[in-house]
């Protein structure tokens, strides 16, 4: 402490001390009668000194600017490699962009293509002498200080000339307090000299028209043009190009859609500034001016557009992927600012047939549904389905989370409030509560579509649901019962277990007491005979669906949709076989598509490569690397797909062939699960492999019978009004004849067989009259001697019947040891194949 005292005494003491010499020796200039003294000569020298004084500060003042001392100044090198925050973009399969990741709305384009009247507007409006100076405009300096600072004209316009504009806009003004607007004006000075040494006028008038702002978070005038008009910075045309470069004056004031009578003035000043500096003619001029304001305004929204749903998928999984990927510099990648370029397996033409088939169908399906339940609320009688979708909301989740009580979230549910409300006729706008909105949007049916190649597993179309905006859950990924859709994993699991396809299964209808009494009921409500595997799935019977997974084994059915890429938990029960386990429509088209291609497993794939800004591939998968594990034997895929195909022609999926007329080869399985709460329809061609889901968000909003309700009804006109569609587009017309390759020969026999046996009954033996006994006797004796004929014929022919299916069984456990000893020549064989007797 008295080193403290004594150190910052001494240190007040020098300061009181220079204090007085200075005083002693200048003190005298502070008097008035020392400037009254001064002559000429004297005066000179006071203001030389004064002006060296300020020039000495400017210099200071400019070189801790140059220098950086009041914040960062980019080198020339720098400069150079200027990147601005670039949007990444979503390419599809036949390079059409349909989606795009940003927090500004940006497109960079080269300066030839922009369209040359922008160019002119820009430079009569915004900096008429630009190809003159070298990026500082002293005339237009001395006059905003002469005309705005000393005159107090507001419109004389600003200093700025667009190479300082564009310093501003790629590195922003920093507050400084009171030196903020001389540091900022200086750093875009010294900014703008360096543009222009290391620029060409042209490429200065490129990058400022890629990166001004435009209104909102549009950026550049590739995204103007496509947001106001609809078209791009090449095709603009004068009196749009007019319009653009007048909203830079004020990107709000001037929005062409929110104030379109201000847009227009500014339009005709733009045009007129064209004219005065002999871009226009007056002619021209007065025409265009005439012009009345036409916007195609196109506003872009992460929920509008092709694959909305698919966009957001890949968004989420993009974003993942960014942040373990490091640039040349060490950072992590930014989806939405890095400019990456996305390519993927999406074909825009596939993509808009299937969107436009699922609103189509929809669209009628919601009338049905709405008829069907007439005044009555689907949820009826369940009022917990209400309170349910209640705590699913993200509003009620943020106001719970923001520690709410309940009373006060029921006020604000029930609080009218002004919001779009999604109708199929139309979005409409009302004054309705959250909970009137919850109670409109809990009537809709929703649906998710797919459509993939089952030999690559590339995705051609992707649908989620009916709006992204509205319905944001997405259906291809999300988990539903599956229904009989997964029966023919059930019979494909049967064959590769040694059960011929002739075998035959009882159709009496079973109790299982171990399973709480659950007894498997056919749709039809007919019981009894038997059906070959090619009969019971055709038409879907359940009895000997269980049957048949009992047979082949609960776990080795479990094994096989494993592998064919079903994910979730299989419950270890007969009703497995009815489809009452969880899986997503995109499982289920992949384990179809296994089935399609010769039993090889595979892994759907949407995205192709990806490159940075400046091409350089970061990812790739352009080149596929073969088919998966060979999870099915091709006799089994060859036996099951004719099986599959005669659901489409004779059972439950053959609305394709009356209804929408499709003629080309198709195998496919319809799925309806319980109480009719989801419906599906999955099938394939030889080129392609697509399913449909339809069903309420809630489970419990429903149809309420089966004809409605039911697969064949809800999700299968979605498939085929997309393959009809397909049909009829010039670029997929060869899907209208496509057919699969013909059974062999040697397979065809093991399916050779009818498709149902009846239950047989005894003939009765006929009561006769009474015409006196001798008669009665002699005819009885006639009778009973035909009918030990007939059943003695019968026996031989049911024999015979059996020697038949012994010997089919025999053939088919040869053909399958040939495949076997075959796959395991090759190193592919499983253990699980063998038969297990």
């Amino acid at each position: 402490m008295p080193f403290f005292n004594s150190y910052f005494g001494s240190f007040s003491d020098w300061i009181n001390t220079r204090r007085k010499r200075w005083i002693a020796r200048h003190g005298h200039k502070l008097s008035l009668s020392f400037w009254r003294s001064l002559d000429r000569k004297g005066w000179l020298r006071v203001l030389t000194k004064g002006a060296l004084s300020v020039l000495l500060l400017l210099f200071v003042f400019y070189l801790a600017v140059y220098f950086g001392v009041f914040g960062w100044l980019p080198t020339k090198r720098q400069l150079k490699a200027v990147q601005n925050n670039m949007p990444s973009e979503v390419y599809t399969a036949d390079s059409v962009l349909i989606g795009r990741y940003f927090i500004q709305d940006r497109t960079n384009v080269a300066y030839d293509k922009i369209a040359e009247p922008a160019i002119k507007a820009l430079i009569a409006t915004e900096d008429v002498r630009f190809y003159e100076h070298d990026g500082v405009d002293y005339r237009s300096l001395a006059r905003v200080l002469i005309k705005s600072l000393l005159l107090q004209e507001e419109s004389s316009g600003g200093g700025s000339t667009l190479s300082q504009q564009l310093a501003k806009n790629l590195f922003p003004r920093k507050s400084l307090g009171y030196l903020s607007m001389p540091v900022n004006k200086l750093r875009e000075a010294i900014l703008a000299r360096r543009f222009e040494a290391i620029y060409t006028k042209e490429e200065i008038l490129g990058l400022y028209l890629n990166t001004v702002p435009m209104g909102g978070n549009v950026y550049g005038i590739e995204s103007a043009a496509r947001r106001f008009f609809n078209t791009s910075a090449d095709s603009l045309k004068t009196e749009e190009a007019a319009v653009l470069i007048g909203l830079l004056k004020g990107t709000t004031y001037y929005h062409p859609k929110l104030y379109p009578e201000r847009s227009l003035q500014r339009r005709n000043v733009v045009l007129a500034q064209m004219a005065k500096y002999g871009y226009l003619t007056p002619a021209q001029k007065d025409s265009l001016q005439k012009r009345p304001l036409k916007l195609r305004y196109n506003p872009y929204s992460h929920h509008s557009g092709l694959a909305a749903y698919f966009r957001e998928h890949l968004r989420q999984e993009l974003g993942q992927w960014a942040a373990r990927q490091k640039d040349k510099e060490g950072d992590p990648y930014n989806l939405y600012t890095d400019g990456l370029k996305i390519y993927t397996t999406i074909d825009s033409r596939m993509q808009r047939h299937a969107e436009l088939a699922l609103r189509q169908r929809m669209k009628s399906l919601q009338v049905e549904f709405d008829k069907h339940w007439s005044k009555k609320a689907p949820w009826t009688g369940q009022p917990d389905i209400l309170k349910a979708a209640k705590e699913r909301s993200l509003r009620y989740r943020r106001h719970k989370a923001a520690g709410l009580s309940e009373e006060e979230i029921t006020e604000i549910f029930n609080t009218p409030r002004k919001m779009q409300v999604f109708r199929w006729r139309g979005e409409v706008t009302r004054t309705i509560s959250p909970m009137d909105s919850l109670r409109h949007y809990l009537r809709y049916l929703n649906a998710g579509f797919v459509a993939m190649e089952p030999n690559s597993g590339y995705v051609r179309a992707w649908v989620g649901g009916i709006s992204h905006n509205y319905f944001q859950y997405d259906h291809v990924r999300s988990r539903r019962q599956v229904g009989s859709t997964f029966k023919p994993l059930v019979y494909a699991t049967a064959i590769e277990k040694g059960i011929a396809p002739c075998s035959y299964f009882s159709n009496d209808r079973r109790v299982f007491p171990e399973y709480e009494n659950w007894s498997p009921r056919n749709a039809d409500e007919q019981y009894g005979g038997s059906y070959s595997m090619l009969g019971a799935l055709t038409h879907s019977v359940n009895t000997v669906s269980v049957n048949v997974a009992l047979q082949a084994g609960l776990p080795s059915v479990i094994q096989t949709a494993h592998s064919l890429g079903i994910t979730g938990e299989l419950p270890t029960t007969p009703s497995l076989a009815l489809g009452t386990a969880d899986a997503s429509l995109l499982e289920m088209v992949a384990a179809y598509a296994a089935l399609a291609n010769g039993g090889y497993q595979i892994k759907p794939r949407y995205l192709l490569r990806i490159t940075d800004r400046q091409g350089n591939v970061l990812f790739d998968q352009t080149n596929p690397n073969g088919q998966g594990q060979h999870v099915l034997s091709s006799q089994t895929t060859a036996l099951l797909r004719p099986m599959l195909e005669n659901v489409v022609n004779e059972g439950t999926g053959r609305r394709l062939r009356s209804d929408f007329r499709l003629t080309m080869d198709i195998a496919g399985k319809t799925g309806t699960t319980q109480s009719h709460a989801d419906g599906w329809f999955i099938g394939f061609t030889p080129d392609l492999v697509a399913g449909s889901w339809v069903g309420g968000e809630d489970r419990r909003i429903r149809f309420r019978d089966l004809e409605q309700g039911g697969g064949a009804n809800t999700a299968l006109p979605i498939w085929g009004a997309f393959f009809q569609r397909l049909g009829q587009d010039r670029a997929f017309r060869r899907y209208s004849y496509s057919q699969f390759a013909p059974l062999p020969p040697h397979l065809r026999s093991y399916l050779n067989c009818p498709p149902y046996q009846g239950p047989i009954v005894e003939a009765p033996m006929v009561e006769e009259e009474d015409r006196g006994i001798d008669e009665f006797f002699k005819r009885s004796g006639r009778k009973l001697k035909d009918l030990f004929k007939r059943k003695d014929k019968r026996d031989k022919d049911r024999e015979k019947e059996r020697e038949k299916e012994r010997d089919r069984e025999k053939d088919w456990q040869k053909e399958l040891e040939k495949e076997l000893e075959k796959r395991r020549d090759k190193g592919n064989g499983r253990g699980r194949w063998r038969r297990e007797d």
